[in-house]
């Protein structure tokens, strides 16, 4: 043997060291490895090659592999070490600077655990349910595996906590998404959305990443009582914007503005001459105004409701009542819509049939005027 071999020196090793291994053999519940500069056998127990839960050391190292390892127990021929530690304590420094810096950065899913998720970051960190994203997930066992973006939002390394969200970067998403639609918002825009929820002052609709109101007075030409009437929840709808507040993020949208207006092409649709049915709505001391389309209500002078003279519309009509009506003039510029009741009053009166007397009445024509002849002719 050389004699430069005999002079190779042998160290001893404490607890706490930091020493490189070889691995040689992986074994069921532990890893043999050849330590640099000694004599001793290392091993590794299998709760020492990762933060996370192994159930086959060989998913963790192969024979060849050179580890970084820390020296957690020395006996007397051999040594106890870990890969774990040595991760985690490289790991805790980068951790540090990541939420100091509030960085965002990809990790995997590793283990779906009973309220959240672990993700193996040289450390074992934890994402609670509920910050894992920003709405309920019933089920998590999808996200196993899965590569996700997250900031750390609590950091302990005396306690060895480390708690994880996703939320958060969700949240941070959609916060710029909203400041960027709204930078692009102006008024009188139209636009496609979504309806997303229904209240009783109306529907949110969302327009690209942020969600506007569309009040229930917007939602259509008509009168309606509540916006499920005209709009459901997931329905694409086209909107106008109306004004924007981008101090508070708040949208004003409309639907009815979208729409053709009840009033366009009413001449077509009405036309003078015409007999429409339609609804008493209001009473007023010059007349009434009856809707004969929706959203379209035309008036009824007082003067055209009735032949005989009335006081008051309430003398001869009700709030509700249904009428028949004919279009005297329209007006589509200004909305304006002219129709009468008595015109169809004295329609019907013109088409009365008068009957004649019958023949077996004993009266005849030729009668009266034989016996006017007779008493000429006296």
């Amino acid at each position: 043997m050389p004699e430069e071999m005999n002079d190779i020196e042998v160290r001893n090793f404490s607890e706490g060291d930091q020493v490189k291994g070889t691995v040689t053999k992986i074994e069921e519940k532990q890893v043999l490895v050849d330590i640099e500069g000694s004599k001793l056998d290392g091993i590794i127990p299998i709760s020492e090659l990762s933060s996370l839960h192994v159930e086959k050391a060989s998913d963790v190292v192969s024979e060849g592999d050179v580890l970084d390892l820390i020296v957690t127990k020395v006996e007397e021929e051999l040594l106890v070490l870990s890969k774990r530690k040595v991760d985690a304590e490289k790991a805790w420094e980068k951790l540090e600077e990541r939420y100091q810096n509030n960085e965002i950065f990809d990790a995997e899913v590793n283990e779906i655990v009973k309220g959240g998720l672990v993700v193996d970051l040289g450390v074992r960190g934890f994402v609670p349910a509920s910050m894992v994203e920003d709405h309920y997930v019933e089920d998590f066992s999808e996200y196993q595996g899965k590569t996700l973006s997250f900031k750390i939002v609590e950091l302990d390394k005396d306690k060895n906590r480390l708690i994880l969200s996703h939320r958060a970067v969700v949240e941070e998403e959609k916060k710029q998404e909203r400041k960027n639609v709204l930078e692009k918002l102006s008024s009188d825009q139209v636009l496609e959305g979504t309806v997303q929820r229904l209240t009783d002052f109306g529907a949110f609709v969302d327009i690209g990443g942020v969600d506007g109101l569309v009040h229930i007075s917007q939602l259509s030409h008509q009168h309606i009582d509540k916006p499920s009437e005209v709009v459901h929840e997931g329905e694409k709808v086209t909107v106008k914007v109306l004004s924007v507040d981008r101090d508070n993020e708040r949208i004003s949208l409309s639907i009815k503005e979208t729409l053709p207006g009840p009033w366009e092409n009413i001449a077509e649709k009405a036309p003078v001459g015409s007999v429409l049915k339609g609804t008493v709505k209001r009473l007023v001391s010059f007349g009434a105004f009856v809707e004969v389309l929706p959203g379209v209500e035309g008036l009824v002078h007082i003067s055209q409701i009735s032949h005989q003279h009335i006081g008051t519309p309430h003398e001869v009509l009700e709030e509700g009542q249904t009428v028949h009506v004919k279009v005297l003039d329209v007006n589509e510029g200004e909305q304006r819509l002219s129709l009468s009741i008595k015109e169809l009053e004295e329609q019907e009166d013109n088409n009365q049939d008068f009957e004649l007397p019958e023949e077996t009445s004993g009266f005849q024509l030729s009668d009266m005027i034989g016996d006017k002849l007779k008493d000429f002719n006296k």
